[in-house]
């Protein structure tokens, strides 16, 4: 029987995904084996822009989405994406108190061309473990694991779908809340970007 928790590989994925995982200390397994569901973080990711949330999508190559392994889907650049969500995040995050802070080291994500989207969302959350001051030893499945305890599997419980799953987070200052308030469970881009290295206190 599958003893540790389970969590997909997301894209710049949202402070809960961090939250879930610190509840957890660090303690999971990288899904690797499952079919790639659509409409899911695994490659979006939400920011807080000045006119409220916004999606920033990753596409991917068509095909992939019917019956490819999560780590077998290849990204498409037949528009360039990498280029829009920079700007995205720039405009979203050029006036934060850390966006200069961080920019010289995400920038190459947007620059280099991956060609597996688990590959890219993997170094990317390698990134960011270490923007968090946190060293997981990352362990991966070999094969699909259909039934496990539900308090294990994160595989769905992350969905933008069902916020009434997502744990709560401690509210910190983001640069539009003049506009719409505080907006919970952003890309963890947006702690980031509004806390620093002081992130990891509102996990």
């Amino acid at each position: 029987m599958h003893n540790s928790a389970i969590f997909p590989l997301f894209y710049l994925p949202p402070v809960s995904y961090f939250s879930a995982l610190n509840a957890l200390d660090y303690e999971f397994t990288i899904e690797k084996e499952e079919h790639f569901p659509k409409q899911t973080y695994r490659n979006r990711t939400r920011v807080y822009s000045p006119n409220g949330p916004l999606d920033l999508f990753l596409p991917v190559i068509k095909g992939s989405k019917y019956h490819t392994k999560v780590k077998d889907v290849k990204i498409s650049y037949d528009f360039k994406w990498q280029r829009l969500h920079w700007l995205s995040l720039e405009s979203c995050y050029r006036n934060s108190p850390y966006f200069e802070y961080y920019e010289d080291e995400l920038a190459p994500f947007y620059i280099r061309k991956f060609d597996f989207l688990f590959d890219y969302n993997l170094e990317m959350l390698q990134w960011l473990f270490k923007q968090l001051k946190k060293a997981p030893e990352l362990h991966f499945t070999t094969e699909y694991i259909k039934e496990i305890p539900v308090e294990l599997d994160y595989r769905s419980k992350l969905h933008f779908k069902n916020p009434e799953l997502i744990l709560p987070v401690k509210p910190y200052h983001q640069v539009f809340e003049d506009r719409a308030g505080f907006l919970p469970n952003m890309s963890i881009a947006d702690l980031l970007f509004n806390q620093g290295p002081q992130a990891k206190n509102y996990l």
